[in-house]
Order: C-alpha cells, then sequence, then structure tokens
C-alpha cells in the first residue's frame, strides 16, 4: 500500500478506543503495518477487525504495559512477524477513569497503578522493543505526555506527577538512544475531546481550559494524531528530545 508509511510497522500502546485508536486508522491508511497493543482484548481486537475489514494491515495483542515481562513476551512475538519495529506510540495510560480528589484523599493503590502504566508502561515498551527499534533504518519513538503537567490542574495529582514523569523520561531517553539512530520526542496535547466518557474534567474546567486558550474551540483526535504522525514519519527526521505542546495556543501559568 502506498504512504507516508509503506512498509513501516508501528506499534501503538492503547490502541482499542479513543485517540490512539485515531493514531491507528490515520497510520494504517497511509500504508503501516499498525500493531494494535491493549489491556482490553476484546476491544483492540474489534478496532484491528475493523481497519482490516478496510483492507488495512492492523494486528491486535493484550499487553499489560506495566510489566516489563509482558512487553518482552510482546517484542519476542513481533521478532518473528515482524522483525523490525519502525515506530513506537506510547500512548496507554490511566485517566479517564479516573475520579477528581485531592491528593491527599487518593488511596496508594490507585497512585501506584496511575505510575505503573503511565511511567513504567513507556520504560517497560521502550525496553522490551529496543532490539526491534534498532534493526529500523528511521526509528521514531512518540511518548505522550499531556499538558496537564503544566496547567497544574487540581484533582489528579498523580496523573500529573506521571506524566512530568514522561516528559522527563523523553529527554533522557533521546539522549541515550541518539546513538542508535533512534529518535524519541513527546507531544503534550491540552484537552482533546474523543468518545471515551471520562470524569476528569468539570463543565467549569472545560470552560476554564477553552477561555485559556487562543482558538477558541476543543481540539478534536485530528489534531493530535497529525502532529504525532509528523514526528513518527521522515519529516521530523532532525527532531529529537523535543516536547511539542499541542494545546490551541493555551497560557501556561
Amino acid at each position: 500500500m502506498n504512504g507516508e508509511f509503506a512498509d513501516k510497522t508501528v506499534v501503538i500502546t492503547g490502541a482499542a478506543q479513543g485517540i490512539g485508536r485515531a493514531y491507528a486508522e490515520e497510520i494504517s491508511a497511509q500504508g503501516g503495518r499498525v500493531v494494535l497493543c491493549d489491556i482490553n482484548l476484546d476491544a483492540v481486537t474489534s478496532t484491528a477487525d475493523e481497519l482490516r475489514a478496510r483492507g488495512l494491515s492492523a494486528t491486535a495483542h493484550r499487553v499489560d504495559v506495566s510489566s516489563l515481562e509482558a512487553c518482552k513476551d510482546f517484542a519476542a512475538e513481533l521478532e518473528v512477524t515482524y522483525g523490525a519495529v519502525d515506530g513506537l506510540v506510547n500512548n496507554a495510560a490511566v485517566f479517564s477513569s479516573l475520579t477528581l480528589k485531592p491528593f491527599w484523599e487518593i488511596d496508594s493503590a490507585e497512585w501506584d497503578l496511575v505510575m505503573n502504566v503511565n511511567v513504567r508502561g513507556t520504560w517497560a515498551m521502550v525496553t522490551a522493543l529496543l532490539p526491534l527499534l534498532e534493526k529500523s533504518d528511521a526509528c521514531s519513538v512518540v511518548n505522550i505526555s499531556s499538558d496537564a503537567v503544566w496547567m497544574g490542574k487540581p484533582g489528579y495529582a498523580h496523573y500529573v506527577a506521571s506524566k512530568s514523569a514522561v516528559y522527563g523520561m523523553t529527554h533522557a531517553m533521546s539522549k541515550e538512544l541518539g546513538d542508535k539512530g533512534i529518535r524519541v520526542n513527546s507531544v503534550s496535547p491540552g484537552l482533546v475531546m474523543t468518545e471515551v466518557p471520562r470524569g476528569t474534567f468539570t463543565p467549569a474546567q472545560r470552560d476554564s481550559i477553552l477561555a485559556s486558550q487562543a482558538l477558541q474551540r476543543f481540539a478534536g483526535t485530528d489534531d493530535i494524531v497529525d502532529v504525532v504522525t509528523f514526528l513518527l514519519s521522515e519529516r521530523s527526521r532532525w527532531m529529537t528530545g523535543q516536547t511539542l505542546h499541542v494545546n490551541g495556543g493555551s497560557i501556561h501559568p
């Protein structure tokens, strides 16, 4: 298939729904072989089936990204099937299921879950796939951070802390992987509207975010997908260790 990602294999975590699914749709439409990972096997299988029904290349895998062992098992499977991985989008995160609460009311189990998926999951997936990423002629890793880091929004301090770690880890990874020819960048989205219900924003917070933006509309998935695919592509070949704020011109405090 022709397209910007023709003959490229791209792994996307958290790909069953929402913006992860949107990444998969665009990359596969541009000729890429998308490898969809999610903790929800039924949902990610349904997504991959729908893409294949359109004549696109997609496979579904249940992967608990918080487990390094699970990520290594997944990598071993990919090595047999594909041999190399050209792109990785670390999108899996605990967010939409959270409910707003002050940090002193977050229990340790919920704190650990957010950190294990959002932070350890990013590290574990890059670590496990590294031998396959090294085999690519032009490899790009895109980690998904969040503008919540700079907004300092109250009510989900564990999520904010986890995405702060992703931001820092991206810059550290880029320094360590540059001599291997692997680029690592991150995207820091503002509020993005998807079909996934969530309790992480009150109407007042949504209104406040919109009021802070230079562009007076909420972002859709396409607004973020276009930036992520740019970072995955050769068009960004001289970019690494960067964080792109995709937030409609939101003013940070």
